[in-house]
């Protein structure tokens, strides 16, 4: 999932593993039968357009429990619980933020045209992954805290933090914020890396390796099936200078400690931040490279039970260079029926 990271908050897909690992009892394996479901945005806009002629900050909070939060979608009571935390805490967001939550409001209502994209990218997840199970995709938004998570009943999208466009006003941002935002295009990659956490069955991870084998391996999924990873600038610093980061790496794997590679927006420096999903990625597509049978690599992937077991067989040593630059695409599967999800 991502996480940011924020000085008290900080999680664009996050890392609630548990639930990412417990996709019961919500089972469905046919990527036609994915509900899109983009309710919430639209009473998000009811509550911001009503809220904005209120003077009082009570009654501000007020109208958007009201016409927000007690109106969502399960996936938005999931967020709520796990993310938004309360009605005031949103409004403190937008109040931080004005302009920028102002700017979302275009982008955050073009979600639908990426539905295409996404249930694509499920029916490619699908030809590699037969057992591959397809929640629903709830399109929420957020405290501009999270991009993504997953709860037992879906994965959830904080779309405003895929609102991003050439004229998007960054002087309110704080300094984590402003290199991880993604434009709204970006979102059939973040769904990909989500449904991704969704399916994988792993021991919870004690290690920055561990930890870092759970989300890069959903960044090359995304990359198998939607045809980008969720963080290119990232991959493209990585390339760069991968012999050096992995020295780093093997330095500090086998530690419980991640904040020089995870969730570290605030501390990175001038390097892109969560760089060990940079090197998680690279040992997974180092594993799947090396198997002839791609759909039980991809399997072996998503089931790993010993994270130094699999790093060991990846054979992976610190260097891409004699590899393609990226993985074949998987063909979707074909297509039996178009279903259209209620909105």
């Amino acid at each position: 999932m991502i996480r940011f990271t924020a000085p008290a908050l900080f999680l664009l897909l996050s890392a609630a593993a548990g639930a990412a690992q417990t996709p019961e009892p919500h089972v469905n394996r046919d990527p036609e039968r994915v509900r899109f479901i983009t309710s919430d945005i639209v009473n998000f806009w009811g509550a911001y357009d009503a809220a904005s002629r209120e003077p009082e900050r009570e009654k501000r909070i007020a109208i958007y429990q009201r016409e927000y939060l007690d109106r969502g979608s399960t996936g938005l009571r999931d967020f709520l619980r796990m993310r938004i935390k309360s009605a005031e805490n949103l409004v403190a967001a937008i109040e931080r933020q004005p302009r920028y939550y102002a700017s979302t409001r275009p982008s955050t209502l073009r979600v639908r045209e990426m539905e295409g994209a996404m249930r694509d990218s499920f029916r490619r997840f699908k030809a590699l992954y037969p057992d591959a199970v397809f929640p629903d995709v709830y399109f929420v938004v957020g405290a501009a805290s999270t991009g993504g998570t997953v709860s037992a009943n879906g994965l959830l999208i904080g779309t405003e933090m895929y609102a991003a466009t050439p004229a998007t006003p960054r002087d309110e941002l704080p300094a984590w914020m402003k290199p991880v935002l993604k434009p709204i295009n970006a979102l059939p990659a973040i769904v990909a890396h989500e449904s991704c956490h969704f399916n994988q069955k792993l021991p919870e991870p004690t290690t920055l390796l561990g930890k870092a084998i759970q989300e890069g391996s959903c960044d090359l999924v995304s990359e198998l099936v939607a045809d980008e990873t969720i963080n290119p600038g990232q991959h493209a610093y990585g390339d760069r200078h991968e012999a050096q980061l992995w020295r780093e790496f093997q330095a500090e794997m086998d530690s419980a400690g991640v904040r020089n590679w995870m969730y570290n927006g605030t501390t990175a420096g001038e390097r892109p931040t969560d760089l060990g999903y940079y090197m998680g990625y690279r040992i997974a597509r180092a594993y799947h490279e090396r198997s002839a049978d791609k759909r039980q690599s991809l399997h072996d992937i998503l089931n790993i039970r010993d994270f130094r077991d699999f790093l060991a067989r990846s054979q992976y040593g610190g260097s891409s260079a004699a590899r393609p630059r990226r993985p074949a695409r998987v063909p979707a599967a074909p297509q039996t029926r178009r279903a259209r999800s209620p909105r």
